[in-house]
């Protein structure tokens, strides 16, 4: 229990490990609460099961980034992670099953190279200057933009959205990659602000799905 019990500093606003140390970083979670809670009334007794569960992993991604940085400990940083790997996931699946028209045994064996895709970019990522701090996350506003050209003739407004969506994902990682840079600057750090987007981008990305969904049924 130890490794799971160990706590970090990693943003400007944590001064010690006390719960109410990020009070900004915390609440600013809500972003992707209201999201969830905003799409799942947009998707909600639509035939959508997908979307649905998007919406709920996006809700459980603003919790477990709360305890992170509530608690700041490792097994906070487990439930900070994991719902964004899933939600990753589920959506790659999703737009590789409706945007490209996949079977379920094709949409799951595409969805699998996402892991192949990001072993190589990560490590990529992670050796370029500036980028190296969110190289993990790196990868998936690229992974977006090739999936917004590749669909651009075939669903011009799906991939209109899926580029929408990867310019902010840029945005996002850029903030949490300069936030200990900051520090002395602003004591703060802007790491609140990947909160606000990522809220943002992700509800987006549900909406993106949502409405290519309804224009397949159209």
């Amino acid at each position: 229990m130890e490794g799971w019990a160990r706590q970090f500093d990693g943003y400007c606003e944590r001064t010690d490990f006390s719960y109410w140390s990020e009070p900004v970083n915390a609440l600013t979670n809500a972003a992707f609460v209201i999201a969830a809670i905003w799409m799942w009334r947009r998707v909600r007794g639509q035939g959508m099961p997908l979307a649905e569960a998007l919406c709920a992993i996006l809700f459980a991604i603003g919790v477990g980034s709360y305890l992170f940085h509530t608690h700041a400990t490792a097994w906070a940083a487990a439930a900070d992670v994991l719902p964004i790997v899933l939600f990753i996931l589920v959506y790659v699946y999703a737009a590789n099953r409706h945007y490209w028209g996949l079977g379920q045994g094709g949409a799951l064996l595409a969805t699998a190279a996402f892991l192949p895709y990001a072993a190589v970019t990560v490590p990529a990522f992670g050796a370029l200057p500036f980028f190296e701090v969110s190289a993990a996350y790196w990868p998936v506003p690229l992974l977006i933009a090739l999936y917004a050209a590749a669909l651009w003739r075939r669903h011009p407004r799906t991939a209109r959205g899926l580029a929408a969506g990867a310019g902010l994902l840029v945005a996002s990682p850029a903030f949490r990659s300069v936030d200990e840079a900051l520090c002395g600057a602003l004591p703060l750090g802007p790491h609140f602000l990947w909160h606000v987007l990522n809220g943002a981008m992700l509800g987006w990305m549900i909406e993106v799905y949502r409405r290519h969904r309804l224009a397949e049924a159209a």
